[in-house]
């Protein structure tokens, strides 16, 4: 209460001294770091849509590759995180959608994740910014050529194992239209997301515009290098550079990054000014000191897939740029419009004769490049198209949430359904409600988990899947759940007692909102849907696993017959007692007792030979081979599993019969019907099984045959049409 008080004391205040909106973008900017937890939180922490996998180590390319495709995400409703390569691990395939492996060289870890993920249905994209893909176009930089050959063997192993990565991917998101055609020798579709401003990237340069000051006496041209490999380009237009200088005196050149200073421009050192490479930050400043951005580049294919950034830049400060007419930049710029462009030594020496001549031809051209950049090259106005292709490119997925994943008949169903959908392409998540992330191993297949109690959730899901009634709130308030479902399986009000506010939470799940689509594998479940809660709902029949039960041969004129109990004791309406209460009718010395249960432990006066307590699921079906009877009494079932499956195994059911178990259970055919309530009935069948030889046949192929017809094999086309409804 404190605390709370503590919040309403803080937020009158920031609403006294700056107003409502001001309180509004403190709250925004709050709940984003509340909710996202872009930095306090691992990634192994939430579930996102993206996982971008950085294996870049300059500065520049993650930015733009990067950070600014983080924030194109954010602004188009989609949640992404960042690591390093290096702090890839396999536990992280479960706790994104989409990975983006950005100029990552490949490696065991690298390899193996992205098996996996293919595996699991991921999708798995590579991104890249220039040709670094393989030595074919490397070999073009005339900069490595003044490495070592230890340097140069270690650089063109980096280019290899790019390309291995890039080659494991299921496609590729590049910068520009020549990329792209290289690119596609490589995976078979890739999309050009082009390089785009940050929104702080907007911020420094409006503050740079506003700060600017230009002295009318000189005309500056700029000249702003990324890396050293840009040299060869600066020398293009060296001889040009020299021959204005020489023509106007009043002509000033700033040469800023890892460029070598050439001789030539000795003579005109008082009117050159030379400056490192600097931080990000400060370039909108540098640039909107000068009056012509100068965006050379020699014509090779390595320089015609290089990104139109040096304009992008320069144009939001609104300076003109005069760029060689290769590649990105030919793409981009209209020619007269929003920049230059220039072919040749004479076309650069004319163009920049016009414009150091012509200030009015400058600041209009400046002005057009500005208002096209502020609209169509930055990061928030462009969110929403990148978005939308990562959508597209996202596998359809399904969550099921769940109450917990012990082992349980409900549970069960899930879990089977969720390998059904992941066998079909689908990408499977579980999230478990209470605080266990393991995985869920089934059939020896592995399905995802999530604890919503460890794990932030704020990914896109397609298709939402609440299946017990507890779960249910959570789906229908995560807001990034495209298709909601609840899948019924049982009338949950009555699994409680009269008097219990759970009975009456329970109940009031299904009359939950018409958006929410109900499923169930009942038809008892879907006809009092329909009948007391007016809810249309769709049916699949329930399966089993008939390759996980053997039918074994019962022999039952050698010593005791064994009787198997299966349920919960602390569960009322699994009337576990009534089922010991026959026991208690039967001939201790011709039947031995097992019980076998989940949960609850027998009670003081049930008669037990051997207990069988939380047996994993791969075990069960041994139990059953080894028995010879089973008796079941439970009240309440959606679709009770222990009888079909003591009949999968050639064992005997004798069943209290139930809208869950009448479905299949068929009275002298493939089983005993016993009237709730009547003991002598049901220890007069049992009798009758042990002495009756036809019966007993009759019985076990009957169950043998009705346990085939529900095999999921059979079934699944049912199963899928579930999620399409």
């Amino acid at each position: 209460m404190r605390s709370v008080n503590a919040i309403v004391s803080k937020s009158k205040a920031v609403i006294k001294e700056e107003g409502f909106l001001g309180y509004i973008k403190r709250l925004a900017y709050f709940l984003r770091n509340k909710i996202f937890h872009t930095e306090s939180v691992r990634p192994n922490q939430v579930f996102m849509d993206v996982l971008f996998i950085n294996g870049c180590t300059l500065s520049h390319p993650t930015r733009y590759r990067v950070e600014h495709q983080v924030e194109q995400l954010a602004a188009g409703g989609l949640t992404s995180r960042v690591i390093e390569s290096q702090s890839l691990t396999m536990e992280l395939i479960k706790n994104f959608r989409v990975f983006i492996f950005f100029r990552c060289p490949i490696t065991d870890t690298v390899r193996d994740f992205i098996t996996m993920a293919k595996k699991y249905n991921k999708r798995v994209i590579f991104d890249i910014d220039d040709l670094v893909i393989d030595e074919k176009y490397t070999k073009t930089i005339k900069h490595l050529d003044t490495m070592s050959a230890e340097e140069r063997a270690l650089y063109d192993d980096g280019v290899n194992r790019i390309r291995q990565t890039l080659l494991m991917c299921d496609s590729a998101i590049t910068t520009t239209k020549r990329l792209k055609d290289e690119l596609l020798n490589y995976v078979p579709s890739v999309y050009v997301n082009r390089n785009v401003a940050s929104n702080e990237m907007v911020m420094l340069s409006n503050k740079a515009l506003l700060e600017v000051t230009h002295d009318n006496s000189k005309v500056k041209i700029g000249y702003f290098s990324g890396s050293i490999t840009h040299n060869a380009d600066f020398e293009l237009i060296l001889p040009i550079l020299i021959k204005l200088m020489e023509e106007f005196p009043n002509l000033e050149l700033h040469l800023i990054g890892e460029i070598s200073l050439p001789d030539a421009l000795t003579p005109f050192k008082d009117r050159v000014v030379f400056r490192g490479f600097v931080d990000y930050k400060e370039l909108p400043s540098l640039i909107a000191s000068v009056d012509i951005n100068l965006a050379p580049l020699e014509d090779s294919i390595f320089n015609e897939a290089k990104s139109e950034n040096k304009w992008t830049e320069a144009s939001l400060v609104k300076v003109i740029t005069v760029a060689s007419n290769v590649g990105a930049m030919k793409d981009i710029i209209k020619n007269g419009e929003t920049g230059f462009l220039c072919s040749n030594s004479e076309e650069w020496y004319v163009c920049l004769k016009l414009l150091i001549a012509k200030k009015a031809v400058r600041h209009q051209i400046a002005n057009n490049a500005y208002n096209y950049v502020s609209k169509n090259c930055v990061t928030i106005y462009t969110g929403k198209k990148f978005a939308d292709y990562i959508k597209s490119q996202m596998t359809k997925n399904i969550a099921f949430v769940v109450p917990s994943t012990n082992v349980s008949g409900g549970i069960l169903v899930v879990m089977k359904h969720a390998l059904i959908l992941r066998k079909q392409g689908y990408d499977i998540l579980v999230i478990n409600e209470d605080d266990k992330d393991d995985n869920v191993l089934l059939n020896g297949e592995e399905i995802f988990c999530l604890s919503n109690k460890k794990v932030v959730c704020h990914g896109r899901i397609d298709k939402m899947v609440a299946t017990l009634w507890a779960t249910l709130d959570y789906v229908e308030i995560y807001k990034n759940a495209i298709e909601k479902y609840y899948f019924v399986q049982n009338f949950e009000t009555n699994f409680y007692d009269d008097g219990e506010y759970l009975k009456v939470m329970a109940n009031a799940t299904y009359c939950c909102n018409d958006n929410i689509n109900m499923i169930t594998i009942s038809k008892w479940c879907q006809q009092w849907l329909l009948d007391d809660f007016g809810k249309e709902s769709a049916y699949a029949p329930n399966g089993i696993d008939i390759s996980r039960f053997k039918a074994v041969p019962r022999d039952f004129s050698k010593g005791k017959i064994r009787i198997l109990v299966e349920g919960n004791s602390e569960d009322y309406y699994k009337n576990v007692d009534e089922s010991f209460k026959i026991i208690n009718k039967l001939d201790k010395e011709k039947f031995e007792v097992w019980y076998m249960s989940y949960k609850g432990e027998p009670k003081e006066w049930y008669r037990v030979d051997r207990f069988f307590h939380k047996i994993p699921y791969d075990n069960v079906p041994s139990i059953y081979e080894k028995c010879d009877i089973l008796i079941k009494s439970s009240m309440l079932e959606s679709f009770s599993y222990p009888p079909i499956e003591m009949m999968a195994t050639g064992g005997i059911a004798v069943v209290a019969p139930n809208e869950g178990n009448i479905e299949y259970l068929v009275d002298n055919e493939n089983c005993m019907l016993y009237k709730r309530g009547d003991l002598d009935a049901a220890v007069n069948a049992i009798n009758e099984i042990c002495k009756n030889a036809e019966l007993r046949k009759t019985l076990i192929e009957g169950g043998i045959n009705t346990a085939k017809s529900r095999d999921w094999n059979s079934i699944e086309e049912q199963v899928l049409e579930l999620y399409n409804y």
